[in-house]
This record gives structure tokens, C-alpha cells and sequence, in this order.
């Protein structure tokens, strides 16, 4: 009833009414946004520094400073390499990750409208996984060279959002409750399809990678296409994500609302799932699957800019970047001289977090 009447009456007074809960807003984002933004960079210069070799925040700077083109570092070649060529791209790497992981966490739990959506809750992670687990241990797409896990792994991602479209797509109709469930089915059918192609590989040192993998890694990050894709893809898809804000602001508050606001609520949900799994495809492509950044990090982005989309977004992303960059520092240092999947460290501090949700949802309608 309620919902009707704020449809019905949009045309007079009570624009300004939904305006005003369209808005959730805590104040503008860029007092939030500008001290992220430079948290992330001192973090990345201390992250570029800490390791087996300990490298001072002025000798990363000034490698990077002649890469760029500046004057000579007058730095030890064997401690130039190790920032330029191992852990520069590797931090990179966990700043492009962790942005779009969280972005589009941010996303998905407007899309559904629902606080435990996360990019998993979807299956496109899943089936990123699963294009990739095919490439790693059969080979799919050899001829591609260096792109066949990526270019994999971004076609499982397509793959599995069509399918979840598909299955939703009652009447033509999409609506949050039937994408909800379509995608953990579809989550759990590609997890299967994973685990059976595992199973199916006679290489004992293929099935490890797939499973190490599984866990996400930041470890192969290179100077190569890969690092360069991603970092093309998830800006521009943040930015379009972002821009579409206030539409998926208008979807948080229901079909019928966003139809009177002039917001058609089937094709913007799909074209905001195929710009989302863009982003998780590039992303799992590069490091694998990193659970629990887009459940965790959205929540704490609204709580300093407020719900409103345009804002929580790129504080996610931002966020996201953080805790990522972090995460990778205490995988490599926790249990030197080995690496610790960075997908576990995620969801020790996830699932705690999950739990708590779900406690205040039950407290909540209880």
C-alpha cells in the first residue's frame, strides 16, 4: 500500500519526499574519498616495501620516480628489480582488485536489494572459475597464449550471466528475488562443474594450481596484458557503474517506485549485471577468487558516505583497494618463506562479518 502511494503521487508533492530517501547521504563523499585516496597511495608505497628484502619508502619512490623517466635513482639493480619487476605490479594488481570486487558489491546489493549480496551471490565468480579451471587444466584456448586465462575465465563470467538472466526472466520479467536465487543455483552448479573438472585432470600439478588459484593470489602479477586489461576495464566500469547511481538508487526502493521515477527496472538490471560481470570476469581473471571483499567493504562505504550509489561506489572501490593491498602484505609476510592464498585471510575476516549480518537481519524481522 505504501508503495502505491508513493508512485501515485510523484507527480505533486511527493517528489520531493522520495528525492530526499533517494538521497541517503551523510554528506558529500570527497572529505571521505580525498583521505582514502591518499591512505591507498602510502599504503601501496609501504606494500611495494615490505618483504624478504626490506626496502625504505624513499628507495621505492625513486625507482619509480627513474622509471617514470626521472632523474637516476642511483639505486642497487638487484633492489630496483624487485620493485619494478615483482612488487610494484603486484600491488597495482591488489588496488585494481580490490576496487572492483567492492564496487561491485555495492552494485549487487542494490541490484537485489539485499545486504548479503556479493559477487558470488550471482555465480559469475563461479563461473569466471570455471572458464578458468578449463584453460589451466585442459588447455582451453592455448592458442592464445598468455590471454588464454583471462579470455577464459571473462567468457565463464558471460557465460554464467546469461544463464542466471535466462533462469530469471519469468514473464519477461527479471526481478531481484528471482536473480537472487537464479544466481546461487547457478553458483552451485558451476562450483560442481569445477570440482568435476578437477577431478576429471590427470595432472596432479594442474589440479594444485586450480585449487590454489580457487583461493586467490596476487603472485602472478606481471607487466603484462593482463595487469594492463584489468586496469582499463574496472576504472571505466566503476565510472559507469557510478553514473548509474541514481538508477540503482531508484531500484533499491522497488520496481514500482523506479517505473514512476522512469527507470525501467528489467533493462537496467541486466545492463547493470553485464557491466558487473565485466568487472568480476577481468578481475577473477587475474587473481582468482577473492571472497568476501564485496560482502564486507560496501556495508562500511555507506555507513561514511550514506546509501546513496553515486558515492558509495567509488568510497567502496577505494576501500576495497585497501583492504586488498593490506590483505596481500600479511599473506606474504604471516608464514614466510611461504605464501598464504589471500581468498583465506578475506574470509577470516568475512565470515565473522556475515555472521553478524545475518544475526541483525534475524534480530531485525524477529
Amino acid at each position: 500500500m505504501a508503495q502505491h502511494r508513493s508512485v501515485g503521487a510523484l507527480a505533486t508533492p511527493a517528489p520531493a519526499r522520495t528525492r530526499t530517501s533517494l538521497r541517503g547521504s551523510r554528506g558529500a563523499a570527497w572529505p571521505i574519498v580525498t583521505p582514502l585516496g591518499l591512505a591507498l597511495v602510502v599504503i601501496v608505497v609501504l606494500a611495494v616495501g615490505i618483504g624478504p628484502v626490506p626496502l625504505a619508502p624513499g628507495t621505492v619512490l625513486a625507482v619509480v620516480a627513474e622509471r617514470l623517466g626521472g632523474p637516476a635513482a642511483g639505486v642497487d639493480p638487484t633492489q630496483a628489480a624487485i620493485v619494478w619487476e615483482v612488487r610494484l605490479p603486484r600491488a597495482l594488481l591488489g588496488v585494481v582488485v580490490g576496487a572492483g570486487l567492492a564496487g561491485s558489491g555495492a552494485v549487487l546489493q542494490g541490484l537485489v536489494r539485499n545486504i548479503l549480496a556479493d559477487p558470488y551471490i550471482l555465480g559469475i565468480s563461479g563461473g569466471a572459475s570455471t572458464g578458468a579451471a578449463a584453460a589451466i587444466l585442459f588447455g582451453l584456448g592455448a592458442g592464445m597464449g598468455a590471454l588464454a586465462l583471462p579470455v577464459s575465465a571473462f567468457l565463464g563470467a558471460m557465460v554464467a550471466c546469461l544463464a542466471v538472466a535466462l533462469i530469471a526472466r519469468v514473464g519477461g520479467r527479471v526481478t531481484s528475488l528471482r536473480l537472487l536465487l537464479s544466481g546461487v543455483a547457478v553458483g552451485y552448479a558451476l562450483s560442481a562443474a569445477t570440482s568435476f573438472l578437477v577431478f576429471l585432470s590427470d595432472s596432479a600439478e594442474g589440479s594444485r594450481s586450480v585449487m590454489f588459484w580457487l583461493l586467490g593470489s596476487l603472485s602472478q602479477a606481471t607487466w603484462g596484458p593482463g595487469l594492463v586489461a584489468v586496469w582499463v576495464v574496472v576504472p571505466l566500469g566503476l565510472a559507469a557503474l557510478a553514473v548509474a547511481g541514481p538508477r540503482l538508487d531508484a531500484l533499491a526502493m522497488g520496481d514500482e517506485t523506479a517505473q514512476g521515477l522512469g527507470v525501467a527496472p528489467a533493462a537496467t538490471r541486466m545492463t547493470l549485471m553485464a557491466l558487473v560481470s565485466l568487472l568480476v570476469g577481468a578481475v577473477v581473471a587475474v587473481s582468482g577468487a577473492i571472497g568476501f571483499v564485496g560482502l564486507v567493504v560496501p556495508h562500511l562505504a555507506r555507513r561514511l558516505v550514506g546509501a546513496r550509489h553515486s558515492r558509495a561506489i567509488p568510497t567502496a572501490a577505494l576501500l576495497g583497494a585497501v583492504f586488498v593491498v593490506l590483505a596481500d602484505i600479511v599473506a606474504r609476510v604471516l608464514l614466510p618463506p611461504r605464501e598464504l592464498p589471500i581468498g583465506i585471510l578475506t574470509a577470516m575476516v568475512g565470515a565473522p562479518f556475515l555472521l553478524v549480518l545475518v544475526r541483525r537481519m534475524h534480530a531485525r524481522h524477529g
